[in-house]
């Protein structure tokens, strides 16, 4: 499967390169919305400033969200998986908007909030019929959708 890792800036893409090949994946790097498009995959990475990130994919965001609509399987990465939403209060810019709704700070007394934690998978998701699966959290910020 060919994946594409979206450069946008952010993030640590060779250690994400290495884990997806240990995967099977066949992948590529691109600074190039649109070539990343091409992929079978794209994943999003994380590490970074929301309005920063927003502004780098700028006009590539519909191109995004039209390949999204489309079926193209996308894997959003914490910065990645907030860019999906609409916008965030950590800074200015538009999100893809694949999702309705907005990223805001946590309000728990500790945060970041760090630690392995386990993963509560829904029936439809990719890691469906998977028991005890669980993941390092380190964030700050949670994506709230919209209630439509």
């Amino acid at each position: 499967m060919k994946v594409a890792l979206l450069d946008y800036g952010v993030g640590n893409l060779h250690s994400l390169v290495k884990a997806l090949e240990l995967g099977g994946a066949d992948v590529s790097i691109e600074t190039d919305a649109m070539r990343a498009l091409r992929a079978d995959a794209l994943v999003l990475p994380g590490v970074g400033a929301f309005g920063a990130a927003a502004e780098r994919l700028g006009p590539a965001a519909e191109s995004i969200r039209d390949a999204l609509d489309d079926g193209l399987p996308c894997l959003g990465i914490c910065l990645g998986m907030q860019l999906l939403f609409e916008a965030s209060e950590e800074g200015d810019g538009r999100g893809i908007g694949m999702f309705s709704g907005t990223v805001r700070r946590l309000t728990a007394r500790r945060v970041p909030h760090m630690g392995w934690n386990q993963v509560e998978a829904s029936a439809d998701s990719l890691f469906a019929g998977s028991d005890n699966l669980i993941a390092y959290y380190a964030h700050s910020f949670v994506a709230l959708p919209s209630a439509s």
